[in-house]
């Protein structure tokens, strides 16, 4: 019986990794100290329990970033990987002494609403690239991870739920206008996030399913410069035999697809679906004239 052995990273990899898991970190020790923490706004998760805390205990923000996060990060080494942990442990550490080296920097803004919009960016850049090179800075989302299968709720809607519960708890020890600011800032940092993750250039999966279909695939090649593959299909209704085309496109592209596949088929079906990477295979634009 054969064995599946465990693919090491290439110096090359770690390097990246170690690279952009430190700059993402370093964001995100820039987006606290300087726009969140000294205006009293705060994140979610256990980034936001640590502001809290710190600021209950007048203790440096750095040591709970750190020990708040040790259980979660044994959690995820037993429950994830090995790389994953020590990803999010080197994250955290750059994190917690980030925050402590700019403490003393004066704020950049007082004005709140600019805070949380700067902070918001600048925090969610930092924590999508950590998660984009297989880190994490937060353990609330493994704890969604992990207990997923035990409650009804699904990762997404238990890190909301919890995150609320948080954000929530910012207007008792700071006022609720800092909590709306809060919840502005969360926001915005969950979206840079998505962006971050998935990049600015984001892809379409494209499924066609067309009587013309050789008519379209050719189009879409030499009009649109994209491959496709033709995938053999059978009606469910009707047990006929279905030709389907099925293609990777920018979002950029969309609209002369659509052009394209409603010149030659107006009766054609068309789904559009986003999709988060695209690696290997043909997806390089070809040239068109």
């Amino acid at each position: 019986m054969a064995t599946l052995q465990h693919h090491k990273l290439s110096k090359l990899e770690i390097l990246k990794r170690v690279l952009f898991i430190t700059l993402g970190a370093s964001l995100v020790a820039v987006g606290l100290e300087i726009f969140l923490v000294p205006n009293h706004i705060i994140d979610g998760g256990i980034v936001g329990i640590s502001i809290i805390v710190s600021h209950l205990t007048d203790w440096p923000l750095g040591l709970f970033l750190f020990v708040l996060n040790l259980p979660f990060l044994f959690i995820g080494y037993k429950q994830i990987g090995k790389t994953f942990a020590m990803s999010t442990l080197y994250g955290v550490s750059v994190m917690s002494i980030g925050t402590a080296l700019l403490h003393p920097v004066p704020p950049l803004t007082v004005e709140p609403f600019l805070a949380a919009i700067f902070g918001g960016v600048i925090l969610g850049v930092g924590v999508g690239m950590v998660i984009r090179f297989g880190g994490s800075l937060d353990g609330t989302e493994i704890v969604a991870i992990v207990f997923n299968k035990q409650i009804p709720l699904s990762v997404g809607e238990t890190v909301m739920f919890l995150n609320l519960f948080i954000l929530s708890s910012a207007g008792f020890v700071f006022g609720w206008d800092r909590a709306m600011y809060s919840l502005i800032a969360y926001y915005i940092a969950y979206k840079m996030i998505d962006i971050t993750i998935e990049g600015f250039d984001e892809s379409k999966a494209v499924w066609i399913i067309s009587e013309e279909w050789k008519e379209v695939g050719d189009a879409i090649m030499s009009r649109l410069g994209r491959g496709v593959t033709y995938l053999h299909g059978e009606g469910g209704f009707t047990g006929g035999s279905k030709m389907v085309i099925f293609c990777v496109i920018t979002r950029l592209e969309e609209a002369k697809m659509k052009s394209i596949v409603t010149e030659l088929d107006p009766a054609a079906f068309l789904a559009v679906g986003n999709i988060h990477d695209v690696k290997g295979g043909r997806f390089k634009k070809r040239d068109i004239h």
